[in-house]
């Protein structure tokens, strides 16, 4: 078995959209895991990544259809380390041609796999991602965050504002956001409200209980003016994809879905403005561009999104960065319903990382296959062709196209 470490983002050009597909999917059970975590009855033990990864591998063999032998790539991709990429394979009883590690968020692990499709190293990859946060008892933000997670004391390097956690990002855009189109902490608890409300039709969502707005502005401040009910999850989960050839696609148990499109653009400069000020649009545009090239389709096509939703926030930076709606219009473009099903673009319909799971952009992915599958039931967004995922950090935009195969 030989073994590699992250593979590169491959051309986004036209010859290589629809050349791969997703044909399996499989998730944790993030609402009964959370709940059990929380109880922490006698007897109780905390899941490890090797129990995580196989649930979530074995739910996306057999929705496949496929068997272990089938699976020659496995990319495994984890937030805080896990088993090597081999010892996994060894752990799930498979025993593929190649074994990698692919980093961790979802910022060009599906494209990095796809390559190896497109470059005849697999035919089949399983890609799997895994994290056991919240089991472990890992914090986030202020004294907490260099021990809590792994990372640098000074977060994006701007530690000594209080930027301690992404949470405080969120904040100022948000402040920012609402003094410059006159608007109120209540406007933007309607966005975290409608994504509930998508949550309380996924019967894997953790938070599936609607609330009022009412509830929503007595709960309490993470960084004001972000409530509790506007920042995302922290819970263990795993999440798989397979992904195989779009001719071989077409053999396995489920209708295909085809990777048409995936981009990348970063902040080039002045980091504050861009995230402030800007909000991520000019990577955004870029990045759309780079999608709809590579795919042939517009947004006009697309008619559903996942975004990243580690801050409430953040899904009006999508919404308006991607072009769904004018800048500045977001909130009320929420308002009106044009997020929700019957509207322009329903968005985040399985809970997003508010209310579904946070899962670094993974869940978004499957979510897409399956609606584009149509079959996700009351919440199914009726004759979709395209689906738009994308995780935008604070830094950069990572979209990817997905559309449904013949």
């Amino acid at each position: 078995m030989a073994e590699y470490g992250f593979v590169k983002m491959p051309d986004m050009t036209r010859e290589n959209s629809r050349k791969v597909s997703v044909v399996g999917v499989g998730e944790t059970d993030f609402h009964d895991d959370y709940r059990a975590e929380r109880k922490r009855k006698p007897g109780w033990e905390p899941p490890t990544e090797e129990t995580l990864c196989r649930t979530a591998f074995e739910r996306a063999l057999a929705d496949a259809g496929l068997k272990g032998e089938d699976i020659d790539g496995l990319a495994m991709s984890y937030t805080y380390g896990g088993p090597e990429a081999h010892e996994m394979a060894k752990s799930l009883g498979i025993n593929p041609k190649n074994a990698w590690m692919n980093g961790h968020i979802m910022a060009g692990p599906l494209p990095a796999a796809a390559g190896e499709v497109l470059n005849g190293e697999n035919r089949t990859v399983a890609l799997i991602f895994c994290v056991a946060s919240r089991s472990a008892g890992r914090k986030f933000g202020g004294m907490t965050f260099a021990g809590g997670m792994g990372g640098p004391a000074s977060y994006y390097y701007f530690h000594p504002w209080g930027w301690s956690s992404q949470a405080a990002h969120w904040a100022l855009m948000a402040t920012r956001y609402f003094n410059q189109y006159g608007k109120s902490e209540e406007d933007l608890g309607r966005v975290s409200q409608q994504v509930r409300q998508h949550a309380s039709m996924n019967p894997n969502a953790i938070m599936q209980k609607p609330f009022t707005i009412e509830e929503y502005m007595a709960s309490r401040y993470i960084v004001k003016p972000m409530h509790l009910f506007d920042i995302c999850l922290v819970n263990d989960g795993a999440v798989c994809l397979i992904i195989s050839e779009a001719d071989m696609a077409r053999d396995c148990a489920k209708t295909p879905v085809d990777i048409a499109g995936w981009g990348e653009a970063y902040i080039k400069n002045n980091k504050m403005k861009t995230m402030i000020e800007d909000r991520l649009r000019p990577q955004m545009q870029e990045s759309a561009a780079q999608i709809f090239g590579m795919s042939g389709l517009s947004i006009d096509d697309v008619g559903h999104l996942e975004g990243y939703d580690a801050g409430s926030i953040h899904l009006i930076n999508h919404v308006e960065g991607f072009g769904f709606c004018e800048v500045g219009a977001g909130l009320d473009f929420c308002a009106d319903g044009q997020m929700t099903l019957g509207g322009r673009v329903p968005t985040n319909i399985s809970g997003g990382n508010m209310s579904h799971a946070y899962m670094q952009g993974w869940s978004q992915c499957a979510e897409a296959v399956r609606q584009l599958r149509h079959e996700c039931g009351e919440r199914q967004i009726a004759g979709l062709e395209v689906s738009l995922t994308c995780l935008s950090q604070t830094d950069a935009s990572h979209p990817i196209l997905f559309q449904r195969g013949a």
